[in-house]
């Protein structure tokens, strides 16, 4: 690629924390950029990559006004919004200071059971340290994040957060309603691309371009896609080779004119605010590179997998995802909805393309590793850039590496469809685990320098998923021939239980929703089956393509 469009340099006041970003008619986002923004985006324009637009096929967008785009049908109950509970609705409407207090004294009373069980089993430690110990590291893991997530996490699109570095000054700021380049890049989607990029048309954020690349779909996508630009005003890349989804982003990324770079999967649909509440979170705290939004099962009612991943997923962003935005250090700003800004990620697009491990490309398009250099360029980002110091996504403009801190906006809210039977769920956690391995070799290499609340989470989680195969096999294998079967049973008691905490977890969030007793079984399913699937992850990870099977 060369002539890449140089990122935008337009300043502009930053609002007040919490004011709300104008919006536009739903829909509309072609609509003409206001008049401090056009130079910027004529330059923008002007430099757009030649080779990018000469190796495919480009649709620009209908510069007219289009009529309101309506959101397209779901198909699950869970995309309802219900209510906050009555707690919660308490507890928002308190000081800022109260607010933390209170709900720190009710998340301690509320894990106080967990803290009991730890104190009872904690003398018998020394007798087996194997089997006890396993336990309680795991008992105390989960107390810890529970408490965090749950005392100390708010929105960043809502309220101020209250941890902020001390050189805050030092981050520059958004201009107060940034242009936002939206990206999907679409292989073979029939099914599901025309609700994904509706939705993305549907959005109520005004200043937006939408970028699709289609990744030479031969399923009758890139039929749809025609029709879908003609109607929405979306600027459309037809590529004449399948690149990958890493380099069709990055070929999008080539001419995206945007002061935020925002992405989402192809299979997903996004509520109209979405976009909206993470570009607020990313105007009101400067010192914010990137966030993730909240993903749901679109499809939750289909099968019981479906159900068990529904409450898996909102346990992994409301409490994981929410303890680690507490310390800033987000480590996978997910797919369904990923926004950067371009200042922290736009120089590093040519590693992620790039990217390689054990000798050979690594052909996964993971999320882990683009939010991974966001959180480490201040001690590889210079490395980096200067290993791919001719390509034009550095030579364009080359941005200082900060510091950047990664959240996780809550309010945010998407929707992807998850594999509904067993063979296309195992082939997403193969996927998912190779993307695992591989980030852990990159991001474990510096997470400790973020501090020490960021890296016990971090490395707390590593452990944990490279321990969960031994232990499986040590507790279900090895215990039984022995004639334990006891710990066997007492290990599969653990892991119910550990089950039950986060399904609890999600009635408290989730009033009135009944799904939460499949938590404990996607537990069981976890330690009994999806932990051995990291040795064969390992041993085939230079497999891969980025296509789904449903």
């Amino acid at each position: 690629m060369s002539d890449l469009p140089a990122p935008g340099t337009a300043d502009a006041a930053r609002p007040a924390p919490g004011a709300v970003l104008p919006r536009a008619p739903v829909g509309v986002p072609g609509q003409a950029a206001p008049a401090d923004s056009d130079d910027r985006t004529a330059g923008h324009a002007e430099a757009a990559s030649t080779e990018a637009i000469a190796s495919c096929g480009l649709i620009l967008p209908d510069p007219r006004p289009r009529a309101t785009v309506p959101l397209p049908r779901v198909r699950s109950s869970a995309v309802v919004g219900r209510p906050p509970g009555r707690l919660t609705r308490w507890t928002n409407g308190m000081q800022t200071d109260v607010r933390f207090a209170v709900r720190r004294v009710l998340a301690m009373f509320c894990l106080l059971p967990l803290g009991l069980v730890l104190a009872r089993e904690l003398p018998l430690v020394p007798e087996k340290p194997l089997v006890i110990g396993y336990g309680i590291t795991v008992l105390v893991g989960t107390i810890a994040m529970l408490q965090i997530a749950y005392s100390r996490y708010d929105d960043p699109s809502v309220r101020t957060l209250r941890r902020r570095p001390k050189d805050l000054d030092s981050f520059p700021s958004l201009p107060a309603v940034p242009k936002v380049s939206f990206l999907l890049a679409v292989k073979d989607e029939v099914d599901y691309i025309e609700g994904c990029v509706r939705s993305m048309a549907a959005s109520d954020y005004p200043e937006l371009e939408i970028i699709v690349i289609d990744d030479l779909s031969e399923d009758g996508t890139r039929e749809i896609l025609d029709g879908l630009a003609q109607e929405l005003g979306i600027t459309l890349l037809k590529l004449e080779k399948n690149l990958g989804k890493k380099h069709a982003l990055v070929r999008g990324a080539s001419i995206a004119t945007g002061d935020v770079l925002a992405f989402t999967d192809s299979d997903c649909v996004l509520a109209p605010d979405a976009l909206r509440k993470c570009v607020q979170a990313l105007v009101d705290h400067p010192e914010l590179g990137a966030v993730s939004g909240h993903c749901r099962a679109l499809n939750v009612d289909e099968t019981l997998f479906t159900r068990a991943q529904d409450v898996w997923y909102e346990g992994q962003f409301r409490v994981a995802k929410a303890a680690e935005s507490v310390f800033g250090s987000v480590t996978c700003v997910s797919g369904p909805l990923a926004v950067f800004r371009r200042d922290a990620v736009y120089n590093y697009f040519p590693a992620w393309a790039g990217d390689r491990f054990l000798g050979a490309p690594f052909r996964f398009a993971t999320d882990r590793q683009l939010t991974g250099y966001v959180l480490g360029q201040l001690w590889v980002g210079k490395k980096l850039k200067k290993q791919y110091a001719d390509s034009p996504f550095v030579t364009a403009e080359d941005y200082p590496e900060r510091k950047w801190r990664i959240g996780y906006v809550q309010s945010a809210q998407v929707w992807t469809n998850v594999p509904e039977h067993f063979r296309p769920f195992m082939k997403q956690q193969i996927r998912w685990k190779k993307s695992f391995i591989r980030n852990t070799c990159f991001t474990g290499t510096f997470m400790w320098r973020r501090g020490i609340g960021p890296s016990c989470l971090y490395y707390g989680h590593v452990l944990w998923v490279m321990a969960a195969p031994l232990m499986a096999v040590r507790h279900m294998i090895w215990s039984p021939i022995q004639g334990g079967i006891f710990v066997s049973v007492l290990y599969l008691c653990g892991v119910v239980l550990k089950g039950s905490i986060w399904g609890l977890a999600f009635k408290i969030d989730n009033p009135g929703d009944p799904h939460w007793r499949y938590r404990p079984l996607m537990s069981l399913l976890s330690a009994l089956l999806l932990s051995w699937l990291l040795p064969y992850s390992l041993a085939t990870i230079r497999r891969g393509v980025w296509s789904r099977t449903r």
